[in-house]
Order: C-alpha cells, then structure tokens, then sequence
C-alpha cells in the first residue's frame, strides 16, 4: 500500500536519485572504457550482489516469477537498463549533455501522468504541478543545452526508457520485492548489453580496467545498481510513482553539487535557483492533502425527544453503526 507521507519511501527516493545524479562525474572516468562492455560488467556484478542478498533477505518462501513477470522482467531490463543506457551513449554524439539531461528531467511529469493512470485512478493535480516545478527546476539546473534533431529524438528514447525502469516495476513489486525486481532485471540486461557491444566494439568490447576505471565500475555496480535500485524500488512501493518520480529532479542537481564536491567546478546563480525550485517541487507533491472535517449531522427523531445520554432503541442504533 503506497502513503504519500512514508519517511522511510522519501528518504529512499531522494538518496538513489541523488546517487544517479553523481553518474555525470563517475562516468568522466570512463571516458575511455568501452561503453556497453562496462554495464555488462556493472549488471553482472550488481545481479551477483542482488541475488546473495535475496537469500537472505524477503520472505522465506522462494518466490518464483510467473510468464506475466518474466514478460514484465524482459521488458523492464530491456528498456530500463540495455535501451536506456544505448540511447544515452547515442544521444551524446549528436547533442550536448545538458540537452539529454533536461530531457530527462521531465521523468517526474511523465510519472505523474502515466502512474496513477496505470492505477485506474486520476493525475493529482497537485502532484501534476509539483512535478512541472521540479523539471523547471531540473531544466534550469542542468542547462537547456542544444543539438540536432537525431539527438534530441534519442534522448527522448532514453526519457522513455527511464520512466519504463519505474512503471514497469510497479506491478511486479508486490510479490517479488525491490530485492528480486532488481536482480533479475540486472541479469536479463547482460546479454542485452553484450550483444550490442559486440556490434559496436567488436572484440574491444571488453578489456582489464586501470585502478581508477575499476574503482568507477565499483561504484557503479554497488553503490548505484544495487544500492540505488534497492531504495528506488522500496520507495515506488511506499509513495506510488507519481509522487516517487519527483525525486527524480535531485539527479542534476546531485550532478552538479558532485562537481562541486570533486572540486570540477562551481555552482552557478542558475544551479542554485534550479536546486531551489526542485526542493519546493518536492514538498508540495509529497505533502499530504487536506482532509475535509465533516461536521456532525444533527440528532433527529427519537434521539431528540428522548434527550441526552438516553440510550437509542436497538432498530436505531443497528441503522447508525452503533
């Protein structure tokens, strides 16, 4: 059952949307390392990781996925890990950064959308506008950007790969966990990865890492796969997508606040003002809405001749709930 109000849902979301955000700095150290050989590396790192953990943590009871998870299980890897990583290494050579990334950022309009309508229930309006704050906010941290056509279409596909990494996972949480979802989905992009590497690398799809190179694909495959994955996917069963996603606008800002901490660069008057506007898009989505007090219906019939403190015949009081 998601609550809007879940410490444990916001505290999870916000830290794995801030780990993400600190991919932007990471990734520099891998300039140089084949793309889609190091994520299979990472997911099959991360899928070991995520399955020894299993065994010890959920439900004793071993839970095997059904032909509806493992469709579900394809899908998400898919789109949400193999896609997504390809369309953003694509993107990157026809656009700038900030491009892709402000794209990106609409993930907290597209969550509000789509999630609650996958729920059969209506967008909260007022999530709805949270989330055009945080993407304003987003926006105007990451930069506008620019690029062409080509570009600008991939970094759409990769938009929609990350929403598909959320909508996807929600129907499988229940029975599976934030543990299994996350390790099978790992596992199923391996070959995925492995199989476009060897198009687009050829045999120079893997290679031993420097230190440096090893130490980043040792974040990416702890800190971030398994640890981000495990409280992003905890906090979509606790606040529900809509409001989950947008925690989603922390990633640029994390990004940019990373640089600052490696000492990369400075925070801009945009950077600050864009970190603002995502932290108040963040409250007033979560922020429960207010409850309407009714006011109690006055006494008629044999209550009120009878006075106070009389007891109601029994017909009376079956009829009230009583």
């Amino acid at each position: 059952m998601t609550s809007s109000t879940s410490p444990r849902g916001m505290a999870g979301a916000a830290v794995a949307m801030a780990g993400v955000g600190s991919l932007t700095a990471v990734s520099a150290v891998l300039a140089d390392y084949p793309v889609f050989g190091g994520q299979a590396v990472r997911y099959t790192v991360a899928a070991a990781i995520l399955f020894l953990v299993a065994r010890f943590v959920g439900p004793r009871r071993r839970v095997r996925p059904t032909a509806r998870d493992w469709l579900l299980l394809t899908a998400l890897a898919a789109t949400g890990l193999a896609a997504f990583n390809v369309f953003i290494v694509a993107a990157t050579a026809d656009t700038s950064p900030a491009t892709i990334g402000t794209v990106i950022a609409t993930v907290p309009v597209a969550l509000a959308l789509v999630g609650p309508l996958l729920e059969r229930r209506r967008p909260a309006p007022r999530v709805v506008a949270a989330a055009l704050v945080v993407t304003a906010g987003a926006a105007l941290a990451n930069g506008l950007g620019g690029g062409t056509l080509r570009g600008l279409l991939l970094a759409l596909g990769a938009l929609a790969g990350e929403v598909c990494f959320s909508l996807l996972a929600v129907p499988l949480l229940p029975r599976l966990g934030p543990v299994r979802v996350s390790a099978y989905s790992a596992a199923l992009a391996v070959p995925m990865l492995l199989a476009v590497g060897l198009v687009v690398d050829g045999r120079g799809l893997l290679r031993a890492p420097t230190g440096a190179e090893f130490a980043a694909l040792f974040y990416l495959s702890v800190i971030i796969t398994v640890g981000a994955f495990l409280l992003w996917y905890d906090a979509l069963g606790r606040l529900g997508a809509d409001r989950a996603g947008l925690f989603a606008g922390l990633i640029p800002v994390s990004a940019v606040a990373t640089t600052v901490v490696l000492g990369l660069a400075s925070p801009t008057p945009a950077d600050l003002a864009g970190a603002a506007l995502v932290a108040a898009g963040v409250v007033v989505g979560v922020r429960p809405p207010k409850r309407r007090t009714r006011r109690p219906a006055p006494s008629h019939g044999p209550a009120t001749r009878q006075g106070r403190g009389t007891p109601l015949p029994a017909a009376h009081a079956s009829a009230s709930g009583g």
